[in-house]
């Protein structure tokens, strides 16, 4: 990982997502074992993590371990959370040198003691930069999520520190997981599958999505302008018709021109 970020000009996308899917079949379709795909997997995070800094995103949210994937072969999740484990290891100093804000999600204690504490040391040393936040989803799923918030909010009722009356959407967005942090504008989903996964349900409401049949160890930084390019090209309409998106920005274009 380069040194000193940098950003560009422009207006960027605040929160992107990745789905970083398809590790196994660049593996496969090289007669590799599928854990080479996870090894390969991991320069297209340092390329990806730069490359958000660089145009100004100020989430990048990575999907490295779902709920789902304790379902493969026991060795293949040994070496993932092995690669998981070194990778934190070699990047964290430069991560932190960046800037870099690094927060885990997901069922944390499902995973094993030392990767616990590794995962919480990196979080403290690193809660101060005022640079791009890195979010790492391990052990996840937007279910299990949406569920969590539901008891922090049950908790409190619980408790009398809240009514029911005033359970709304923003009480709600104030107890998840994420809270803080803007909703995904933009998800990149590699390898070619077009469904999100469990992943960020709540967060994923209005982002758009984009699809690229790229395997993500041959996902480059250019790949990941591109999905920039393609958002940046797209009407975002929150429910707005056109006209009153057009009648939005009218007052914006003749400021402009003065």
């Amino acid at each position: 990982m380069s040194r000193g970020f940098g950003t560009s000009e422009g207006a960027p996308p605040a929160h992107v997502a990745i789905i970083m899917d398809g590790n196994g079949r660049w593996a496969r379709g090289r007669g590799l074992p599928r854990h080479a795909g996870h090894s390969a997997g991991v320069r297209p995070v340092r390329q990806c993590v730069e490359q958000a800094a660089r145009r100004g995103v100020k989430v990048l949210t990575l999907f490295a371990f779902s709920s789902e994937n304790w379902r493969r072969p026991r060795e293949e999740v040994s070496r993932l959370m092995s690669l998981f484990l070194e990778a934190l290891d070699r990047e964290l100093d430069e991560l932190h040198a960046n800037g870099v804000v690094l927060r885990f999600i997901g069922e944390r204690e499902r995973l094993a003691p030392a990767l616990q504490q590794r995962l919480a040391a990196a979080e403290m040393r690193t809660r101060a930069n005022t640079g791009l936040v890195l979010v790492v989803a391990a052990a996840y799923g937007g279910q299990w999520d949406m569920v969590q918030t539901a008891r922090r909010i049950a908790s409190r009722v619980a408790r009398g520190e809240l009514s029911p009356e005033a359970i709304d959407q923003r009480c709600f967005e104030g107890h998840r997981t994420l809270a803080g942090l803007p909703g995904v504008d933009l998800l990149i989903r590699t390898g070619g599958e077009q469904r999100i996964s469990n992943f960020l349900l709540w967060d994923l409401a209005y982002a758009e999505l984009y699809f690229t049949p790229r395997l993500w160890p041959a996902f480059t930084a250019e790949d990941f302008d591109a999905a920039l390019a393609e958002f940046a090209a797209r009407r975002r309409r929150f429910g707005r018709t056109d006209e009153q998106l057009q009648a939005d920005a009218l007052p914006l274009a003749t400021e402009a021109g003065r």
